[in-house]
């Protein structure tokens, strides 16, 4: 089986449609459809069904998917180790971070990096965390620099690189920024500005303020941790953030009893070798803890 086929099959598979998977891998949509029949007739299977402009896997497609996984990533495996043996440290590195480490983490690192390793090629994406966990899972990215899950994946192995400590913070203008002491109670009157349902940030809000049997009142959700700050900041509700953004238009508050810490570091998958790149860009990291 053709590996371009195999990777297009996948893409298709993962994205849902033709077209995205012409995006991201920047070729025709023609010619992704071509190397989708070449796989079909090879196989003498219908991978997908097309009604309309949807498409779904057939069973032979289902059924196909995981050991197209598995060929491409021994493929990549072999790759790594026989490029790992020249002890060069060169090469392309695909990452995933988030945003919020992206601007106040990562700067340095990559700085001193790109310094260090003029030949390695970075491949940056930025995404939430949870999509670069599973993007490493899968063997798309060799490495994620995110916030740690809570209940990690057992094929995935991590190291803490940053505590990032939070707080819960208001605006200058809100209700309870004129207070002296605030109780949990007082806070649950006022509504909360959180991270969408589901993303690791705010199942570590979730878990603290569980265990204090506390419901929170959400009304706004939204992914960027930088938005969050802007709502925050003209009045629409209160929320948590790292104390990394801590500025002079939001005002932290200290609540007797309640600590929040998320840890921000690296992911990478257990059963694949590591190529060169990716173990400096891993001590590096660790180096700048």
């Amino acid at each position: 089986m053709d590996i371009a086929s195999l990777h297009a099959f996948i893409t298709v598979a993962d994205s849902g449609s033709f077209s995205l998977a012409s995006d991201k891998l920047y070729l025709t949509q023609p010619a992704i459809s071509k190397r989708i029949a070449s796989l079909e007739n090879e196989l003498n299977n219908r991978l997908f069904d097309r009604i309309g402009r949807q498409i779904s896997l057939t069973e032979a497609g289902r059924t196909l998917l995981p050991r197209a996984r598995l060929i491409l990533q021994e493929i990549e495996d072999s790759r790594r180790v026989l490029q790992n043996l020249s002890g060069q440290t060169a090469g392309e590195l695909h990452i995933g971070t988030s945003h919020h480490i992206g601007l106040h983490r990562l700067p340095p690192v990559l700085r001193a990096f790109t310094k260090q390793f003029p030949d390695v090629e970075l491949d940056i994406q930025f995404m939430d965390s949870e999509l670069a966990c599973r993007a490493v899972e899968q063997g798309e990215l060799e490495l994620g620099i995110v916030t740690l899950p809570l209940n990690p994946s057992p094929l995935l192995l991590s190291q803490r690189i940053w505590p990032d400590p939070m707080s819960i913070i208001v605006s200058k203008s809100h209700p309870l920024a004129s207070m002296r002491n605030v109780t949990l109670t007082q806070l649950m009157e006022h509504k909360a500005i959180l991270p969408a349902h589901g993303t690791f940030t705010r199942q570590i809000i979730e878990q603290v303020f569980a265990k204090q049997h506390l419901h929170v009142n959400i009304g706004l959700v939204t992914n960027y941790l930088e938005t969050i700050k802007m709502m925050v900041s003209v009045g629409l509700g209160w929320s948590v953030l790292p104390d990394s953004m801590l500025s002079k238009d939001i005002k932290p508050l200290r609540l007797k009893g309640l600590q929040m810490q998320r840890e921000l570091g690296i992911v990478w998958h257990g059963g694949r070798t590591l190529s060169n790149a990716a173990l400096a860009m891993q001590k590096m990291l660790r180096d700048n803890q």
